[in-house]
């Protein structure tokens, strides 16, 4: 039985690769989109626990996904966390700004990210 389904919004396969198996090593199951229209679509469709999202996409960045998510009463419980490279402190005020509930920096630490995501999922309940 997963612990959480994650959907997981990325551009790079490389990352998506990653990630994902990193997740789904520890018993969550992984849903992929490889953009934001992608996974806006996704994320009203399965209603996952947890939504892990890049900021810079090629169509619609993670900002506005987060704004879409948290205005509709079906996922605005979700807990919607940044993942990415911009790691200013500008940076992190506007992912705060923009709604997401979390921040976690790439290059991820692989040992780090499946506690991280059990807090953001604590979090929210």
């Amino acid at each position: 039985m997963s612990k959480a389904r994650v959907l997981y919004i990325e551009d790079n396969p490389d990352n998506m690769i990653l990630v994902k198996r990193v997740l789904e090593i520890e018993g969550y199951e992984v849903i992929q989109a490889a953009n934001g229209t992608e996974g806006l679509a996704k994320a009203f469709q399965n209603l996952p626990d947890i939504i892990i999202t890049d900021i810079n996409l090629p169509d619609i960045d993670g900002y506005e996904i987060t704004n879409s998510l948290k205005k509709q009463a079906a996922t605005a419980h979700i807990p919607v966390v940044a993942m990415t490279a911009n790691v200013m402190q500008k940076d992190r005020d506007n992912v705060f700004g923009a709604g997401c509930d979390g921040y976690i920096s790439k290059p991820i630490d692989v040992d780090e990210l499946p506690d991280q995501i059990e807090s953001f999922l604590k979090g929210a309940s």
